[in-house]
């Protein structure tokens, strides 16, 4: 029933069941349809900043990645710069140089499957190209750091081995003097009148002249010796033995350990000597051997 406010007659309007139906109908699925179109809009719209926020990212990532590809490539040549001089180092110790192939790509690699690479490569896109490239780079250059670590390493143990070496080796003269005598396997002895090996050489020097070790050692003798006298002996490693005879005194004991330019005693005329002077012997694994092959003062000084 419509009834006006106003003047006017009333009105009766009769609505079947199946236009109300048709109606209701009509009204639900333009209902749903407009609420799917929203539903859509605002799926799109979160797929659309989704998508944007997911390209941004990757854009920031491979700009990320060229710059780590940059970095290695600087750090590869860093690398260079160390193997060249390890080189060096090596060559100065007396070591064999590494294997080319060795040295520039390292020991190793990828080895059986490997699930990154596949992924990378099929799902990553340039970005994933470019990242599988660094990941590659950078497994050489770990692999070339490890083999340089070991080669510095060897070549820090045997330039240590070295240094003690030459700190042992016998390598100055012992006393200040003159040479008044040669090693020789036969010499005329001026006191015992006969032919004899001369297992050393002879240094003149005034009486109490300081003689002090050419060499770091262990003091392994001291005491008088038939023939020369007060004696000295220096157990210096390496099969090197070192003796000093016709001291007046002595300034060490047995058991002391000496480096190179310590005191030992000074000079005298003890035992088979005509005046004072300093006998000095060098033993090589038992044998005497000539010791002026040991005097390099301007090559070997501590």
């Amino acid at each position: 029933m419509l009834v006006p406010h106003g003047e006017g007659s009333s009105r009766s309007v009769s609505v079947s069941t199946s236009v109300l139906k048709l109606a209701v109908g009509v009204v639900t699925v333009i209902v749903a349809t407009l609420l799917a179109g929203m539903v859509g809009i605002v799926s799109r719209t979160i797929d659309l900043a989704h998508t944007e926020r997911v390209e941004r990212e990757n854009l920031a990532l491979s700009a990320e990645v060229q710059r780590l590809g940059e970095r290695i490539g600087l750090l590869s040549d860093t690398l260079a710069v160390i193997s060249r001089r390890d080189e060096q180092i090596r060559l100065v110790v007396g070591l064999e140089p590494l294997d080319p192939g060795v040295r520039r790509a390292g020991v190793g690699g990828p080895v059986g499957p490997w699930p990154e690479r596949e992924r990378l490569l099929s799902e990553g896109g340039s970005a994933g190209r470019e990242a599988l490239r660094v990941h590659l780079n950078l497994d050489a250059l770990m692999r070339r750091a490890t083999v340089l670590s070991a080669s510095f390493r060897e070549a820090s143990d045997s330039l240590q081995s070295q240094v003690q070496r030459l700190a042992a080796t016998p390598s100055i003269m012992p006393t200040e003097g003159f040479l008044s005598s040669n090693f020789a396997r036969v010499r005329y002895h001026p006191i015992l009148n006969l032919d004899r090996p001369h297992e050393g050489i002879d240094i003149t020097a005034p009486y109490g002249t300081p003689i002090v070790a050419p060499g770091g050692g262990r003091i392994t003798r001291v005491g008088w010796e038939n023939g020369y006298g007060l004696t000295v002996e220096i157990t210096h490693g390496y099969g090197v033995v070192t003796r000093y005879a016709h001291m007046s005194r002595t300034a060490v004991a047995v058991g002391q350990t000496v480096r190179r330019g310590d005191r030992l005693g000074f000079v005298g005329s003890t035992g088979l000597s005509t005046g004072p002077h300093l006998h000095y012997e060098v033993l090589i694994d038992g044998r005497p051997t000539d010791p002026l092959r040991f005097i390099m003062p301007d090559v070997i000084a501590d």
